[in-house]
């Protein structure tokens, strides 16, 4: 029984440290909005798209990143996976063309767009091998000022 218990504070303590992604942009807009917070749009190729896998697992997985994302930013992911069991729902896969068309027509990947609650762009950035998500963390801060 008390390792059922550890077991779920250990979970519920990686939650709270993990940043929100949010699911819809409409919610993020909302959020950014409420919560006065910059929203960094990220455009990646999830299952293909090699320097969008290791952007990921190197600084938005990271436990300095989440932490920091939580309190600053609100995170969304506009994801283009190629694989058929991937695949986005139509409607939230209109959204991300639709935020590509505007933010991203050049279709880099990754490309990573900070923007304001009124869609204004802030700065943009996109993959830097061997950067350290506090490195990661100041580029994106350098656009807030």
């Amino acid at each position: 029984m008390k390792k059922v218990i550890y077991i779920l504070l250990f979970a519920s303590f990686g939650m709270l440290q993990a940043q929100q992604w949010q699911e819809n942009f409409d919610d993020a807009l909302a959020k950014a909005s409420a919560e006065d917070k910059p929203i960094v749009l990220v455009f990646s190729g999830s299952d293909w798209c090699a320097p969008c896998i290791r952007l990921k697992r190197h600084v938005f997985d990271s436990d300095e990143f989440k932490a920091y994302a939580l309190e600053h930013y609100v995170m969304y992911d506009a994801d283009f996976p190629r694989k058929k069991k991937n695949q986005l729902p139509e409607e939230k896969l209109n959204v991300n063309k639709s935020l590509a068309e505007k933010y991203n027509p050049r279709g880099y990947f990754p490309l990573v767009v900070v923007i304001d609650k009124d869609q204004n762009v802030l700065g943009t950035t996109g993959f830097v091998a061997r950067t350290s998500p506090e490195k990661y963390i100041k580029t994106l801060n350098k656009f807030l000022k």
